[in-house]
């Protein structure tokens, strides 16, 4: 018999999945940074620090204050590694032979890989080899810019930069640390030395297997529709691989309200499923949370799942931004109930709010303001700019949120 379950219930199942069912319970210590990246299979990495990082703060958003270093410590001791899946992404070693076939044939990973590039410069790609593996890890900015401009994005860069990462993207390099989150690049055999492709390497065709189960898992609850995006595999109908996994019972089916398509619940979450389909699975979870976390990183997923319509506008045009260059998803209670377009002065120790903007339809409750306040002051203060103004925000929300963290 197929259970039917709410909306509300499909997302609760998701966000347990992801590790925001409920607040953490304890504090945070550095193995919990690896369980949460195990957990969501894939952590995405953007520079923008208008706040946090995009990956410190998708695990601030699970593990509250936390410190930021361990990330760096755990991926120096490579427990994690550096490589494209949903984008540039810290992934568990342990799936290091999931992403081994686009090392091995990077035709089809578009702007990051150049074999014109390869060929022009084969002989100072393979000096810049044999440096490294003579005098150990480099990092770019090792490298003197020839010319007076410096680079204004990644067209721009300086010759070696390009080697680096055409040489990353063929998995000859890797990052084996970060500096002040800066790139640290060493031979692959130095970093993952128990590596063997011949003994080790999965077939295509296995890793893909793996790769929609990860997603699976991590999703907690999917459908077909939302299987490629996890780490950007070939869009195509997922409907058989997801059944099939019905059958084995990794998945199981269920019907959510309103829609038409067939929907599967992790087997992970399935001691939730009785609490969920009657209706008494809830987050408890409110938090802000980074543009690029797995919660809101497939617009359309959002929409179907939230119907919360997101879109990035940082790198949109100042005049045509609707709600500001980087804006952070509030998620409260199970919902995304609003964005806010923050900046954190960190020298002042001062938390920005631009503006604060509540979904249509969502009405300003004394729990819905207490619950953004709390979020709003732990992460303020967690950044270390414990002195939160507010700008453009809705009536009664600016006083409630200003002030001291």
């Amino acid at each position: 018999m197929t259970l039917h379950l709410s909306l509300a219930a499909a997302r609760a199942l998701h966000l347990a999945a992801q590790g925001l069912l409920t607040p953490p319970r304890k504090k945070a210590v550095k193995a919990d940074v690896l369980a949460a990246i195990e957990r969501m299979a894939l952590l995405q990495i953007d520079t923008i620090q208008v706040v946090a990082r995009s990956p410190y703060l998708v695990l601030f958003s699970r593990l509250g204050p936390y410190d930021p270093a361990w990330l760096e410590q755990t991926l120096a001791e490579g427990a994690i590694y550096e490589y494209w899946a949903h984008e540039a992404c810290f992934v568990p070693t342990r799936d290091y032979g999931l992403l081994r076939h686009r090392m091995l044939d990077p035709s089809g990973m578009g702007w990051k890989f150049s074999v014109r590039w390869m060929e022009t410069h084969h002989k100072d790609i393979e000096a810049l080899l044999a440096h490294i593996r003579a005098q150990g890890p480099v990092r770019s900015a090792d490298f003197e810019r020839k010319g007076a401009a410096k680079g204004t994005g990644w067209w721009d860069w300086k010759p070696e930069k390009r080697h680096l990462e055409v040489l990353f993207t063929t998995g000859r390099l890797m990052v084996a640390e970060r500096r002040n989150f800066q790139r640290v690049y060493d031979l692959a055999e130095r970093v993952l030395p128990d590596w063997d492709d011949r003994r080790d390497l999965p077939t295509p065709e296995a890793a893909q297997a793996a790769m929609v189960r990860r997603s699976c898992q991590a999703l907690g609850l999917v459908k077909a529709g939302w299987v490629a995006d996890y780490y950007r595999l070939k869009r195509g109908k997922y409907d058989a691989a997801l059944h099939a996994l019905a059958d084995e019972g990794e998945l199981t089916p269920v019907r959510i309200e309103g829609w038409k398509h067939d929907a599967f619940v992790h087997a992970d979450l399935v001691p939730l499923l009785a609490q969920a389909e009657a209706g008494d699975l809830v987050s408890t979870v409110s938090t802000l949370l980074s543009p690029f976390d797995p919660v809101v990183w497939d617009r359309k997923r959002a929409v179907e799942l939230f119907d919360f319509d997101y879109r990035l506008e940082c790198y949109t045009p100042a005049e045509k931004r609707k709600y500001g260059y980087f804006v952070l998803p509030i998620l409260s209670r199970g919902k995304l109930v609003g964005r806010l377009d923050a900046k954190a002065h960190r020298k002042q120790g001062v938390f920005e709010v631009k503006a604060l903007y509540l979904e249509p339809g969502m009405r300003t409750s004394q729990r819905l303001i207490g619950d953004i306040g709390v979020a709003l002051r732990r992460c303020a203060q967690w950044h270390g700019t414990p002195t939160i103004t507010v700008g453009d925000a809705p009536v009664g929300i600016a006083a409630a949120l200003s002030g001291a963290a």
